[in-house]
């Protein structure tokens, strides 16, 4: 996570201020009440404070270190800007966070994952920040389908993405070498991560070729996404029915359980949760996963990698790749001024190349890992290939490991996760566990059952 520097401070100021001109302001304008309305800069004069969520955590000295460094410059060109960060870690734990967001005890601007904003804006729980962003440059170019995830029915904006990327499969390019496999030439079918996985597996005792998640709601988050790859759907093009109950899902099912019981190339332990799989990444000895490339930093920084040992490439065979990353999103119960604040730090942190989380010469500086495609927030417009080149130029780490899935990514259309996709993945979590942890599983029936929960859930909640 790094933040950018002034140049969009001051773009943001200009936009702001150059969309309000000519506008008639009124107290429902300025609380975004109205569509079309236009909210005026903020005044630099009137203080202001705001709480902001997802501050990285002491461990992560890399991290901490640039986001203090980004709140300092912030606020010395925003004097009357008080940023109070908030660093409880994890930033989300499922089970509490509704609870929390419920009771009040969000911050003012409170870090989402993707799954969650469309409750959230159901629930009415995040400010609608249409009227102050409706002039900003740096959000007209972001992916349209990352900033629809974070769009109302009502087509108004609740929240700005901080991250966004597709899955594809991350691998151990050491273990492949070492397996008589190319690296440079990663697998393009699941016939060919079969092949790779048992090879893999072979090395010894404690290899595992392919991991999967089937515990924490991991297990359907990678169905989800598996299934995409797989031209199939979790949900009806509605959202009120499941349709995962199919040959794309019985497909998923199906690979899993021939890898695990009839290759014996997944390991013996399974339910594996999120940390379970960087940790058995970390260690050198998985030579597969599903995941984005940010998989490589996060293995490198908190499980003990060699970066330069992990590769990415696309989802095998993929005709779509499931839409990942996080966004943040404003308190309801925040100030006109506490949510231009909000936007003025979300852009300087978020959204603009070569500062904050683009600020790849200082992550250089810091010791961070440079140059994995971890997050691809644009196209091919000129934020994308200003990204892209400073990426490269302070890179310290392989960026060839990373150009199949660079490469590949574009042409994978990216498709967001399900609606009350938590809740979904929880029942999903089920089928995948059983095929990993029962031989005699019937994907048929496992099928069916999750298929009858899922349905009971939307009649539920549509």
């Amino acid at each position: 996570m790094r933040l950018r520097h002034t140049a969009v401070l001051l773009a943001a100021a200009l936009a702001l201020s150059g969309t309000a001109c000519g506008a008639k302001s009124s107290k429902k304008d300025d609380l975004g009440a109205a569509p079309g309305a236009t909210a005026g800069p903020l005044d630099p004069n009137t203080k202001v404070s705001i709480t902001v969520g997802c501050q990285p955590p002491k461990t992560a000295k890399a991290e901490r270190a640039a986001w203090d460094s980004d709140v300092k410059e912030f606020q010395a060109k925003h004097p009357n800007i008080t940023i109070v960060s908030k660093d409880a870690f994890p930033c989300i734990v499922p089970e509490t966070f509704q609870a929390k967001l419920a009771g009040g005890q969000m911050e003012d601007v409170f870090y989402v994952y993707y799954t969650d904003a469309q409750n959230i804006i159901r629930n009415r729980q995040a400010a609608d920040i249409t009227p102050y962003v409706s002039g900003l440059q740096s959000v007209r170019d972001v992916n349209p389908q990352f900033l629809q995830a974070l769009k109302g029915t009502d087509g108004r904006i609740y929240g700005l993405p901080r991250k966004g990327y597709t899955t594809g499969l991350v691998y151990n390019r050491k273990l492949f070498t070492q397996a008589g496999l190319d690296p440079n030439n990663p697998p393009k079918t699941w016939a060919e991560v079969r092949e790779a996985a048992k090879k893999i597996t072979a090395l010894g005792p404690g290899y595992v070729g392919y991991g999967e998640y089937s515990a924490g709601n991991t297990g359907g988050w990678h169905f989800t996404s598996e299934i995409y790859g797989r031209g199939g759907d979790v949900v009806t093009p509605d959202g009120t029915k499941a349709a995962f109950n199919s040959p794309a899902g019985r497909a998923v099912l199906q690979n899993l359980k021939d890898m695990r019981w009839t290759d014996d190339s997944m390991g013996t332990k399974q339910l594996h949760r999120w940390e379970d799989l960087m940790r058995l990444m970390g260690s050198g000895k998985l030579g597969m996963m599903v995941g984005a490339p940010d998989v490589a930093v996060e293995v490198f920084l908190n499980f003990g990698a060699k970066i330069e040992d992990i590769g990415a490439t696309t989802l095998p065979e993929a005709r779509a790749s499931l839409l990942g990353g996080d966004a943040y999103m404003i308190n309801p119960k925040a100030s006109p001024d506490q949510i231009k604040a909000a936007i003025l730090w979300l852009e300087f942190r978020n959204l603009t190349p070569g500062q904050g989380q683009f600020d790849y010469e200082q992550f250089k500086s810091l010791g961070r890992p440079v140059g994995v495609p971890e997050n691809l927030l644009w196209g091919t417009n000129a934020s994308g290939t200003k990204e892209r080149e400073l990426r490269r130029r302070f890179a310290t780490v392989p960026v060839d490991n990373f150009a199949p899935y660079e490469n590949g990514a574009p042409s994978v259309a990216p498709k967001v996760e399900p609606p009350n996709a938590q809740a979904i993945y929880a029942i999903l979590d089920s089928a995948m566990s059983a095929v990993l942890t029962r031989k005699d599983a019937d994907i048929d029936q496992l099928l069916g059952d999750a298929e009858k929960k899922v349905n009971a859930l939307l009649a539920r909640t549509n």
